[in-house]
């Protein structure tokens, strides 16, 4: 089992990042081997729309994304996380989401696996907001399960809190870290 965790904070060792290391933590207490990647350290540019990817189902930009694409291909379970920015994901998590298109492009152009094979694979969101309020995480919970319906993942649900602004708030809310350690296990299950 390989879990794949994708950092999309621009913040290091800040609530997203915390919860995410606590899910890696939990899924390799149940054996899995896990990795994960910071996208806002990795060289990514934007889509360019130019359709390249609809003739090999392979994207023409040679950057740090082609190494995203092999990693997610090797991934049993995915852990996309992201805070909320103006309700979506990060600029460096759209980046990535939006350079899937290739991987889009294999699935309803080429009529191929996205990423390669049909091994059943299942995701996790993890994502926190500054703001309270009911809705504030759906713009980016929809971002996030359309990704994984393109590459054939199983969203398998959410793990998010609102009011996290401060870079530690996390360690303050009863039973997150201990949430997000659960939630590695049961995905790694």
């Amino acid at each position: 089992m390989r879990v794949l965790g994708i950092a999309g904070s621009p913040r290091g060792g800040g609530n997203t990042d915390r919860l995410l290391a606590e899910v890696m933590r939990g899924a390799a207490s149940r054996g899995a081997e896990t990795k994960t990647l910071r996208i806002c350290q990795m060289d990514i540019a934007p889509c360019r729309h130019c359709d390249d990817c609809f003739e090999a189902g392979n994207c023409s930009i040679d950057d740090d994304m082609q190494a995203v694409y092999k990693e997610l291909a090797a991934a049993d379970r995915i852990v996309l996380a992201s805070p909320l920015y103006f309700m979506g994901v990060t600029a460096q998590a759209k980046a990535m989401i939006d350079r899937c298109q290739a991987l889009w492009a294999r699935k309803y152009i080429l009529k191929l696996p996205p990423l390669g094979d049909r091994r059943q694979r299942k995701g996790l969101f993890i994502s926190v907001g500054g703001r309270q309020g009911a809705g504030i995480f759906q713009p980016a919970i929809a971002t996030v399960k359309a990704l994984f319906t393109s590459l054939d993942i199983e969203y398998t649900g959410e793990l998010t809190f609102s009011g996290m602004d401060d870079k530690e708030d996390i360690v303050n809310c009863p039973d997150a870290l201990k949430q997000a350690y659960l939630a590695g296990q049961k995905l790694a299950d």
